[in-house]
């Protein structure tokens, strides 16, 4: 069952075309990537998802419902990554659940989401003392205190060591097998490829490909490349000047 339903989106500013005539759905369970190029309309796609822009033409939905016209309804169901930034220095890791479980009707028991992202002994650390690794885990926190069926991660692990992303990779797995849909958007074609059912290759606003990873990598036309990886495949893709 599609749970995330997008059908010839189309988002423009000005005269920049971001999103042209993009379809695609995301199943129920899945953990689904957006990968391409910056400028590509990934966060652009997103973001109409989240119902924080109105597409210009085309639909979507979410579990059935549009996210600009049922937006509370939206909401009660999508959860999404909060920026770093967005947090005060001094906010501690459980004052950040415990409000934000607040503005939920039926939220998570945030003390338990505290647990699962490994929080529990940083519960008295303020924001602007956490570690990279640890502020990306309080931002997996906040996206699931809601309770929601779904998450959206964008550029989740930019900027962490190599030991904070196999974690971080881990948390999202564990995530997903609890039952959450998860769609993930990242310029890491390991974590990619690691982590993700099947991906959305964007390219100027367009989808170049839709499927799984060793889809795309079977599928793709990589000159000169006897046994390409996902990353050729994908810049293959992006690439190509049709």
């Amino acid at each position: 069952m599609a749970v995330i339903e997008i059908a010839n989106l189309m988002k423009r500013y000005g005269e920049l075309t971001a999103v042209a005539d993009v379809s695609f759905s995301v199943e129920d369970g899945e953990i689904f990537g957006i990968v391409g190029p910056n400028g590509a309309g990934k966060t652009t796609t997103v973001e109409c998802v989240e119902g924080m822009r109105a597409p210009d033409s085309g639909t979507v939905r979410v579990l059935g419902l549009d996210p600009r016209r049922e937006r509370a309804a939206v909401r009660r169901y999508l959860g999404i990554q909060l920026q770093s930034s967005e947090l005060p220095a001094r906010l501690k890791v459980w004052e950040a659940l415990d409000l934000y479980s607040s503005f939920y009707p039926e939220p998570a028991d945030w003390k338990r989401v505290m647990a699962e992202v490994g929080l529990e002994d940083k519960r008295n650390t303020a924001f602007g003392k956490l570690s990279g690794g640890q502020k990306q885990r309080l931002s997996i926190a906040l996206a699931l205190v809601g309770n929601p069926r779904v998450a959206v991660f964008d550029e989740l692990t930019t900027g962490l060591d190599p030991q904070s992303r196999r974690d971080t990779w881990a948390l999202i797995r564990s995530i997903r097998d609890r039952g959450v849909t998860i769609i993930l958007v990242s310029h890491f074609m390991d974590e990619a490829e690691r982590l993700c059912d099947r991906l959305a290759v964007l390219r100027a606003g367009r989808l170049a490909a839709l499927d799984t990873p060793a889809g795309i990598v079977a599928n793709a036309s990589v000159p000169g490349v006897d046994r390409p990886t996902l990353e050729d495949a994908v810049l293959a893709l992006t690439n190509d000047p049709r």
